[in-house]
């Protein structure tokens, strides 16, 4: 699999591409910047502009764009690793960048080139992206016109794009077929109405609207599900860019993005609960600072162990993606929907028992004192609860029920 460690461009001003551990080394350098702004950054709802401009500096958003374009064609080992360490800085702000910079490994694997010629124009890729089919389009003689409002749109204040799913009306009358489109910015309305959740409010989880916008034949793919596109033989974007990492399915990945966040928050409770063993007391004699105490110190092991427990099921689950995306570029195997979607159930699992980890290894023995608002407690608290309500953990029972279905080969009810 390619890496960033070559020359970008020749000649003079050549500009070298920073390795993995200079990216992740640049994410780490951004931490208490992060930290110390998320009062901003929520206030904000999304990325304060330096902090995006910063990340532009550092190339991060550039690391799913294939090298082609100018970008830096890193690993997904890679970049789920930089979206860690920041969300070990302020989750809801890591969060807003994941979700805008992720995309581009989907655009990059599905989309012809021409379309990627114009999306990745520039080095100015950024896409926000929903599953969710609530747009219509109507074909037209040119091309196609949409109508329709998407809701949490993560990202979509830094995003110059959106990718996204519409049901394209039928010109017999016959029931509408899903389709996958990729708006320009200018398509669309920003509907500034995010800010008001329980937690994850520097996301940028705005709604936008389209209104009889007009996009271009090219941008619309007729019968096509993202989290169910067929990858046997390989993709569009193997066959441009020659990196088998383009040959991935969706589901994955996006789940990969949320548990990526989680682990880094999770790292984040357990510095802020580092940080108050060694400035606390005990509240029972004998009474000393919790860092010497027995079961302040279990609690910390027993936390970072599952933390990290969690982290190194994480990175397996991307291992084992790289090898079926390779896998099936070499037609050895192909990467199945039933692969997909079974290794995202796995990863749904680590974001629960992260979850789980935070409450009954930290929170319930943190002090009340650390849950003010405005604490580094309260705010982990607030944005992981709103993480478990995002419709994919919330779908987890379904998830199994149909993870056992495609796994015993049981036909559907009318099949039987």
């Amino acid at each position: 699999m390619t890496t960033a460690q070559a020359t970008a461009q020749t000649g003079p001003g050549a500009l070298t591409e920073p390795s993995e551990e200079e990216l992740v080394g640049r994410a780490r350098g951004m931490r208490e910047e992060l930290l110390a702004r998320q009062e901003e950054a929520e206030r904000l709802t999304h990325l304060p502009d330096d902090i995006h401009e910063q990340f532009v500096a550092h190339g991060f958003y550039d690391m799913f764009v294939p090298r082609t374009y100018g970008g830096l064609e890193v690993s997904p080992r890679t970049f789920f690793k930089v979206c860690k360490e920041l969300a070990r800085g302020d989750m809801g702000s890591a969060w807003c960048f994941t979700l805008a910079a992720n995309h581009a490994l989907h655009v990059a694997s599905w989309y012809p080139k021409e379309v990627q010629d114009r999306a990745f124009a520039g080095r100015d890729f950024r896409a926000a992206s929903v599953s969710a089919p609530t747009v219509r389009a109507e074909r037209t003689q040119d091309g196609y016109v949409l109508n329709g409002v998407v809701d949490y749109c993560s990202g979509i204040p830094q995003s110059t794009w959106y990718l996204g799913q519409c049901m394209v009306e039928q010109e017999d009358g016959s029931a509408p077929v899903m389709g996958m489109f990729l708006a320009p910015r200018d398509t669309f309305e920003r509907l500034h109405n995010w800010g008001e959740s329980t937690g994850l409010k520097a996301t940028g989880s705005e709604s936008i609207r389209f209104t009889d916008a007009f996009l271009t034949a090219d941008l619309v793919i007729e019968d096509a599900n993202m989290i169910d596109i067929p990858v046997k033989d390989g993709t569009v974007g193997t066959r441009l860019h020659g990196n088998p990492m383009y040959a991935g399915r969706g589901l994955l990945t996006f789940t990969v993005s949320l548990a990526s966040l989680a682990v880094g928050g999770l790292y984040h409770a357990l510095d802020e609960f580092e940080r108050l063993m060694r400035t606390r007391k005990t509240p029972l004699p004998p009474v000393q600072l919790r860092l010497y105490d027995v079961d302040y110190q279990r609690h910390y092991g027993a936390a970072w162990t599952k933390i990290r427990t969690a982290e190194l099921a994480l990175d397996g689950v991307i291992a084992q993606h790289a090898e079926y995306c390779q896998a099936t570029v070499d037609g050895t195997r192909e990467y199945t929907f039933v692969d997909d979607w079974s290794l995202a159930c796995v990863v749904r699992e680590i974001i629960i028992q992260l979850w789980e980890t935070l409450q009954h290894d930290l929170l319930r023995v943190v002090g009340s004192g650390s849950m003010r608002q405005g604490e580094r407690f309260d705010r982990i608290f607030r944005d992981m609860t709103s993480l478990l309500t995002h419709r994919n953990p919330m779908l987890r029972e379904q998830a199994f029920r149909n993870t056992a279905n495609l796994l015993l080969e049981i036909p559907p009810p009318e099949a039987r």
